[in-house]
């Protein structure tokens, strides 16, 4: 039986008279890169937001871990084990590498009660810091500047600060936006790595990256689903060759 970590049924957000995501369903699988692609306006980024919390659903549910957790604010899912990252950069440029990684696994080992130690000093922050940094790739670099690395490290040190938290899902919002063809590799080399643990929802444009790194294609057009099926059956699938790959 697949383990399914994340669930979406009939998830729906309209503004007014806009509907930006329509009845959208889908499940994600450890050990499994589920790709949501579609034309800019589809609804994909509005469908991470609906998963991670950060706007609430007009209909539909979200389950985490057999959990229903529609009504949970991003900080309780991100704690519950959803991680996420974002289409631009979210670091802190000033910090290192390690202090980025510190931060976000302090975020989700707080101890407020223990007001008289310094958050500095936690051995389990500071050990995921450096466990986080290494599966990203960036071990060599844990005192660089964060402000001083590549365009593509720093979507790595992203991934590491959302690998910090501890989470079993991760929602990444175009990792490979901008990258160059090493740094693309790069990064697909290290999303095979983490689907073993991990169900990973990602939304990319690079169609020849999706097509290489996803078990499980989800095609967004105006909100709505066109079709949901594995790479092969999605290319060869007529609606949406005219709706997106353009008969490719």
């Amino acid at each position: 039986m697949p383990d399914i970590l994340l669930r979406a049924h009939d998830l729906t957000r309209r503004w007014g008279g806009l509907v930006a995501v329509d009845r959208v369903s889908l499940a994600l699988e450890r050990g499994s890169v589920h790709a949501v692609i579609g034309t800019n306006g589809a609804g994909k980024s509005t469908l991470i937001n609906l998963l991670s919390g950060e706007i609430p659903p007009s209909g539909g549910r979200v389950e985490l871990l057999g959990a229903d957790i529609t009504g949970w604010p991003q900080p309780r899912r991100a704690r519950a084990g959803l991680g996420r990252s974002y289409q631009r950069n979210t670091i802190y440029p000033a910090f290192s590498v390690f202090e980025n990684c510190r931060l976000a696994a302090q975020a989700r080992r707080q101890k407020p009660w223990a007001w008289w130690q310094p958050a500095t000093g936690c051995d389990q922050t500071r050990a995921a810091a450096e466990s986080s940094a290494q599966r990203a790739g960036l071990n060599g670099l844990l005192a660089a500047q964060a402000g001083s690395l590549s365009h593509g490290q720093k979507r790595q040190l992203e991934i590491a600060m959302c690998l910090a938290t501890g989470p079993e899902v991760l929602l990444l919002d175009e990792p490979l936006a901008g990258m160059g063809a090493e740094e693309t590799e790069r990064m697909l080399a290290l999303l095979n790595e983490l689907k073993a643990h991990h169900a990973i929802l990602l939304v990319e444009h690079d169609m020849d990256a999706v097509f290489r790194i996803a078990d499980r294609i989800t095609v967004m057009v105006n909100g709505a689903v066109i079709c949901s099926d594995t790479p092969a059956a999605v290319r060869a699938d007529a609606q949406v060759q005219a709706a997106y790959l353009g008969g490719h």
